[in-house]
């Protein structure tokens, strides 16, 4: 009776190392050190078919520690967004046409308020990656979004 509640003891703990917090799947996807980060919300509807779905974590920072990590990286850009960027995350118009945005969550609202200062990263995780992301018939993507006002960052997929 002992050795099987060790057993069962050990299998709990195995499956919970297994577990990965929300600041560390930040932290890997984007290649930050997150250290210190406060989680302010987190959305995701990912486990359709084939795990699509779309998911959203925001991260809050006491201290601009992060702005450095970004001014230093070249995969980070400084606002306002490309045009690729803003039509996912925020949406465009054109010739009276609204195009996005993708990162929505169930009722269709954005997941990343209007960002005026901070930082942006996209991440292309298609397959195909010859034709535009824009022009696919589907998504698979990465995008964070730092709001250097407010001190939030904004970790979203897309997987379609």
């Amino acid at each position: 009776m002992k050795r099987l509640a060790l057993a069962l003891a050990a299998a709990l703990l195995l499956a919970g190392c297994g577990a990965k917090s929300k600041e560390a799947t930040v932290a890997k996807a984007l290649s930050l050190d997150v250290t210190g980060a406060a989680l302010v919300s987190s959305y995701d509807s990912h486990g359709g078919f084939l795990g699509d779905g779309t998911g959203c974590i925001a991260l809050s920072f006491p201290d601009g520690r992060l702005e450095e990590q970004m001014a230093a990286d070249p995969a980070w850009h400084s606002l306002p967004a490309d045009e690729t960027v803003q039509t996912l995350v925020w949406g465009t118009q054109d010739e009276g046409a609204s195009i996005g945005p993708c990162l929505t969550d169930s009722e269709g609202a954005p997941l990343v308020p209007a960002v005026q200062t901070g930082y942006y990263r996209l991440i292309d995780r298609h397959s195909d990656q010859t034709a535009p992301l824009l022009e696919r018939g589907s998504f698979n993507f990465t995008v964070g979004v730092y709001d250097a006002d407010a001190r939030i960052l904004y970790y979203c997929e897309l997987d379609t």
